[in-house]
């Protein structure tokens, strides 16, 4: 570090701080609080383990060193993650409000705008406001007001006020400041005049049912295609429930052909040599699933669209067959004869939530030591129960230097924890979440996810297994 020691200079910084800020003042935020509501919504909306990377690959864009379209790129891929989800509201309302964070400046000057068109419509016309300390006239890279990326894509002229954006028309935010702590409207007017177009345009007697396309994406959070049901199938849900199965095979043959080395978006998710891989950057990270298991995309029960986890091929032909689809994992085939269903095809709140909850990466299945009949299913519970809290006791003793295998999944001081290399790499929860073993509901084994720890005692204590989180209460 440089030590100025002459006073002359100090005396003359000093005099020039008082008349202007400094050119090179740093302007920052906590930038994992511009995606925690939107995290907390994802997992509500049955996301899972596929939240968190969605939300840190996102706020990351928030510092000065990503691209100017970054932002919005990940904003593209909370909105498509919110359209498997089916096209949760509150979740592309707060991906359209983190499109319009003010990103980090390091030289007190305002950040230039991206100027490409965003992937959804949803999007379209937002950008990002400024910080009110960040200089309205001059850009990072030390462009002027009006040159190349001074004018946000689509206007012809600059902002009116300078720093404004629609989220916040009245000009920038405080510095360091949410724009999501401030409003929860993204400014966004739709036709009729309202303020968020996130709510369904047909009518209230026939929602869409939101898929995953067949064609065009790897996995569920990559572009989806929206369906209304046909009017035989508007009073009931079988219409929705088939279409599911279908698309759960066509995303697992999708699937098949995918490679550890195969481009992705990010933010997408997908199943590649049986794991559970995440898009980073441009390449997948793979997550195995735990022995006797494999990644499987299978079809959500009592609402349109899949849910992507780590279960048996049994398991995940049994779903996909309740659904009415035939032709086994992947359309192409019959399904397997071995194991017993896990699922029914009736449209029972407990299995929609084993579909949501445990998408992601499972943890080692429990040992089911009970009787044949299928029809005795409180004993796998329980067992689920009370692996979950053995699971969530020995992860109580995990530090982030504990020794781990490659592939192995744990929660680490509250977080999600991927073994890579011979080390965990822990992603954190969002605020007020933690990292927790949950017992899944209708097969045996467990899962891990981050939720609260009133959620996780409660799942616990459905199963029948008593003494709270790790048994021992």
């Amino acid at each position: 570090m440089v030590h100025f020691t002459t006073a002359l200079f100090l005396t003359a910084l000093v005099a020039s701080s008082a008349n202007a800020a400094p050119l090179n003042k740093r302007i920052a935020q906590v930038i994992a609080d511009s995606t925690g509501k939107w995290e907390q919504a994802c997992l509500s909306a049955g996301g899972g383990l596929q939240c968190n990377p969605v939300s840190v690959a996102a706020f990351t864009t928030l510092l000065a060193a990503a691209g100017p379209c970054d932002q919005q790129d990940n904003a593209d891929a909370m909105i498509d993650l919110a359209k498997t989800l089916n096209n949760d509201p509150t979740m592309i309302s707060l991906a359209q409000i983190f499109s319009q964070q003010p990103r980090n400046t390091p030289t007190s000057q305002s950040v230039p705008y991206c100027q490409k068109a965003p992937k959804n419509p949803e999007l379209n016309g937002l950008f990002q406001c400024q910080f009110q300390g960040a200089d309205p006239k001059t850009f990072v890279g030390g462009v002027a007001v009006g040159g190349e990326g001074t004018i946000p894509f689509g206007l012809n002229a600059p902002l009116n006020p300078a720093g404004s954006c629609k989220a916040n028309p009245d000009g920038p935010i405080a510095d360091g400041t949410q724009l999501v702590d401030l409003t929860q409207d993204p400014g966004v007017k739709t036709n009729s005049g309202g303020s968020n177009p996130s709510s369904p345009s047909s009518s209230a007697t026939s929602s869409p049912a939101v898929h995953t396309s067949a064609s065009g994406s790897k996995g569920a959070s990559a572009s989806t295609s929206t369906n209304s049901p046909t009017s035989s199938s508007s009073s009931g849900s079988s219409g929705f429930k088939l279409q599911n199965g279908k698309d759960a095979q066509a995303l697992n043959a999708q699937f098949a052909s995918l490679a550890a080395d195969s481009s992705c978006n990010a933010g997408e998710n997908a199943c590649v040599d049986g794991g559970f891989a995440q898009c980073v950057g441009d390449s997948f990270v793979i997550t195995r699933c735990a022995g006797g298991l494999t990644c499987a995309a299978l079809p959500l029960v009592n609402s349109a669209g899949t849910s992507i986890t780590c279960t048996t091929t049994a398991d995940a032909e049994a779903r996909i067959a309740a659904s009415g689809a035939t032709g086994g994992l992947t359309g192409s085939g019959a399904t397997s004869s071995t194991g017993s269903s896990s699922s029914s095809s009736s449209s029972s709140s407990s299995d929609a939530t084993t579909s949501n909850s445990s998408s992601g990466t499972a943890s080692s299945p429990a040992t089911n030591n009970a009787a044949s009949s299928p029809s005795n299913s409180g004993d796998f519970k329980l067992q689920n129960g009370l692996d979950a809290q053995g699971l969530n006791e020995e992860f109580a003793s995990l530090t982030a230097d504990s020794s781990c295998e490659e592939g192995e999944n744990a929660c680490v001081n509250g977080g999600f924890a991927q073994c890579v290399g011979g080390s965990f790499v822990i992603t954190k929860c969002a605020a007020g979440l933690t990292c927790a073993a949950l017992p899944l509901v209708n097969s045996p084994g467990t899962s891990i996810a981050c939720t609260t720890t009133a959620d996780a005692e409660a799942r616990i204590a459905a199963s029948g297994a008593t003494g709270g989180l790790t048994g021992c209460s």
